[in-house]
């Protein structure tokens, strides 16, 4: 197993994420990997865990990357995070994203929770993804 495939990946998800239309109308250029300090934009986007596990076998080494994506809204309901939780999947799923190294084998939506936030004033969206990528 080798996490040397992480980077390339979570660059290869941003790429998807930035130049998918429905999410840039949505949300611009607010797609963090660490979300910056101070005022936040009202809609965006947050890079969350990851847990990655041996998937090598006997014809190359590989991972399973299971990561999370965080839809966070300031909107009174769902409906709004919701329209840009599914551009997520979208863009995403089983999509045949090029990367720097290695390959991604599979892209699949693992599941969802919605939640409130700030009591009840802000909803966020944790969407989990797995993909299995391979490093031969």
């Amino acid at each position: 197993m080798s996490y040397a495939l992480a980077s390339a990946l979570q660059t290869a998800v941003f790429q998807a994420l930035y130049t998918e239309p429905a999410i840039t109308t949505a949300v611009g250029t607010a797609i963090y990997d660490a979300v910056p300090s101070g005022d936040v934009p009202a809609l965006y986007i947050s890079l969350g865990p990851e847990l990655a596990t041996d998937a090598s076998d006997k014809t190359g080494r590989g991972a399973l990357h299971k990561f999370t994506l965080t839809v966070h809204s300031d909107a009174p309901g769902f409906a709004q995070a919701k329209e840009v939780a599914g551009a997520v999947c979208d863009a995403l799923v089983d999509a045949d994203l090029p990367m720097s190294r290695g390959r991604l084998v599979a892209l699949r939506f693992d599941r969802a929770t919605a939640s409130r936030t700030d009591a009840g004033n802000g909803r966020k969206i944790d969407l989990r993804f797995a993909a299995r990528v391979d490093d031969s």
